[in-house]
């Protein structure tokens, strides 16, 4: 069962990174051009104020684009999405092959459905809150490493905290009922990550000049590639899944 539920989580993976894609290219992609737009104003004036005439020329000609913005924004962008979009499936596969069974009540779609909103708020939304994606001209170059290790520890301490919140959920059920251990969980939740959010340390590298609309524009299209990718996988996944794990069922009940 594990092997086909990965299968399935694979497909509906890549298919919703087929659709994120479609919309980062509708949506964001006119943000994109406008921040290199916008970078490359600031680099050409920095280049005239510390450069003149034929040094200028000489180094200008020096300059080499390995990889073209026709490349990075239509292949690149597909390819570099749909890995993701995979590679999300198959761990989303995993997840809800442990978690099915343990969610009360609920049937495969509805437990999809659940992983999916779960997975989308610890693991896009609140990283987002603290350390929000910025367009290509936003940032100093030599930070990219620290601030990625930052997110990406924003990230392990959400989803780490969404864990526990849930453990607790269901350690307090017999006890409390389940309104209330999920008031409890989700309270517990919000106080770890509202401590997280303290204590790391906040990363502001956006220019005085900036556009704000700009930004504003690139960070509300790079979350909506991420609602698309998992509200996509929780829904299409939950039907395949469905399709695996509950017409056996509904064959042995027509049988009888």
């Amino acid at each position: 069962m594990i092997r086909s539920l990965l299968i399935r989580g694979m497909i509906a993976g890549l298919v919703a990174g087929l659709l994120g894609f479609a919309f980062a290219k509708i949506v964001g992609e006119s943000s994109v051009e406008r921040a290199i737009a916008f970078e490359e104003r600031h680099e050409h004036a920095h280049t005239h104020m510390h450069h003149e005439g034929a040094a200028q020329s000489h180094e200008h000609e020096g300059d080499e684009e390995i990889v073209s913005r026709d490349t990075q924004a239509g292949l690149g962008l597909l390819t570099g999405v749909a890995v993701f979009g995979t590679a999300l499936g198959g761990i989303f596969s995993l997840v809800f092959a442990f978690a099915y069974g343990r969610l009360g009540a609920l049937r495969a779609r509805g437990a999809s459905a659940l992983l999916a909103m779960l997975g989308f708020v610890s693991v896009a939304i609140v990283p987002f809150l603290k350390y929000p994606p910025n367009p290509p001209a936003v940032g100093n170059p030599e930070t990219i490493g620290p601030r990625t290790a930052l997110f990406f520890g924003m990230m392990a301490t959400s989803i780490a905290a969404a864990v526990f919140a849930v453990w607790l959920q269901r350690r307090m059920h017999a006890r409390q009922g389940n309104w209330r251990a999920t008031v409890i969980a989700g309270i517990a939740y919000i106080a770890l990550m509202l401590l997280a959010q303290f204590v790391l340390p906040r990363v502001d590298e956006v220019p005085a000049d900036f556009s704000a609309s700009l930004l504003w524009n690139f960070r509300v299209a790079a979350i909506g590639i991420q609602a698309i990718i998992w509200t996509t996988l929780g829904l299409l996944f939950g039907a395949l899944a469905a399709r695996e794990l509950e017409r056996p069922a509904l064959r042995t009940m027509a049988a009888i």
